[in-house]
């Protein structure tokens, strides 16, 4: 599905690069390297550098490293013929060869939902370890201006005595836990990214990041308690809940998370992590479920509560916000409310 054509995401693109404080300017002429291309970050930010090139004309040539080339072809359809787009099709865990120079790399390759860390821990290891090495190696190859790494804000693990996490601030948790292989892999990425910047000078940023959502997210099979409302609200299935729904998230729409991908990459300071969420609205899920229901009558979707007693893929956390100062002093903001991106959501997949 091209999603570029759709008046809601061209929409998003415009509000996207009309953002001010983000200086993309610095972006003209240049070579962007996106890991994992087809995942909702890495689709979104890649739209909007194709869109930079479109609307603004600054010529980005725009490298997609995919591991499902057909996939691949049908997110970025409109863009096959276009000169300053290629794709790149290889696992992110071999070496990565590019011809001539690669400026900025988002490296986003690599899975992150309940069902692949129930199926696939170890391909979730690998993509975040070996895949990591990879892209730093063409980083120190190409001299790169920057990387920047979506992280999680799970790497934190289980945090207590605090109402919002700083990006000093780590908890703890168990290596053992079947669903560690995503957050300490992650960890371990951070890591590697620290100790390339040490030992050979490669620049990187770090974006810790809760709970996104919006067009081009994976909806079937995927576990996560937002992709599954969606899922059910676009195919007009009643929303079940398996717990009573108390527990709160706080869901950051896409293009506010895309926003602060490019203010940390071109902004963001050599070396450090920034916490990403959007803090302004924690809703318990039984409300995002009837939120759902409420806006779209006409589906006729009901929520219904059925406890479930194996929730093991899920994080079980109490939940405690992120502090997201650090990256709210180089200008960003989250603008997107919660019902406007729910709306968004569902409306681009029609």
């Amino acid at each position: 599905m091209f999603l570029y054509d759709k008046p809601v995401v061209r929409e998003d693109m415009n509000d996207l690069i009309s953002r001010d404080y983000i200086p993309f300017e610095e972006l003209r002429g240049k070579t962007v390297l996106v890991t994992g291309a087809t995942g909702m970050l890495a689709y979104y930010f890649t739209l909007g550098l194709m869109h930079l090139n479109y609307e603004k004309d600054y010529g980005i040539r725009v490298i997609a490293l995919v591991r499902n080339k057909k996939k691949a072809q049908a997110k970025f359809e409109g863009f096959l013929g276009d000169s300053n787009f290629e794709i790149l099709a290889q696992d992110v865990c071999e070496k990565i060869s590019i011809e001539g120079d690669v400026d900025y790399i988002f490296h986003a390759a690599g899975a992150a939902s309940p069902f692949f860390i129930k199926n696939d821990p170890t391909g979730i290891i690998a993509a975040n370890t070996e895949g990591t090495v990879n892209v730093l190696e063409l980083a120190r190859e190409k001299n790169v201006t920057n990387i920047v790494y979506p992280s999680t804000r799970e790497i934190y693990g289980k945090v207590e005595g605090v109402e919002f996490i700083k990006e000093t601030d780590m908890g703890v948790f168990d290596p053992l836990d079947a669903r560690s292989c995503y957050p300490e892999s992650k960890r371990i990425a951070e890591t590697i990214l620290k100790s390339y910047n040490v030992q050979y000078g490669v620049p990187f940023t770090v974006l810790r990041i809760a709970h996104s959502y919006g067009p081009g997210m994976i909806i079937e099979s995927d576990g996560r308690v937002m992709a599954d409302f969606i899922s059910d609200a676009v195919n007009c299935r009643d929303i079940v809940l398996k717990s009573e729904g108390l527990a709160e998230r706080a869901f950051c729409y896409v293009t506010d998370a895309v926003a602060a991908i490019f203010t940390a990459m071109l902004k963001g300071e050599c070396g450090q992590a920034y916490n990403l969420a959007n803090e302004t609205e924690p809703t318990a899920i039984r409300d995002v479920a009837q939120m759902l229901s409420d806006l779209f009558p006409e589906r006729n979707i009901k929520v219904i509560f059925e406890i479930a007693k194996d929730t093991g893929a899920y994080c079980n956390y109490a939940r405690v916000g992120l502090d997201t100062a650090k990256l709210e002093a180089l200008g960003w903001k989250p603008q997107v409310k919660l019902i406007d991106g729910l709306k968004k959501t569902v409306v681009s997949f029609d």
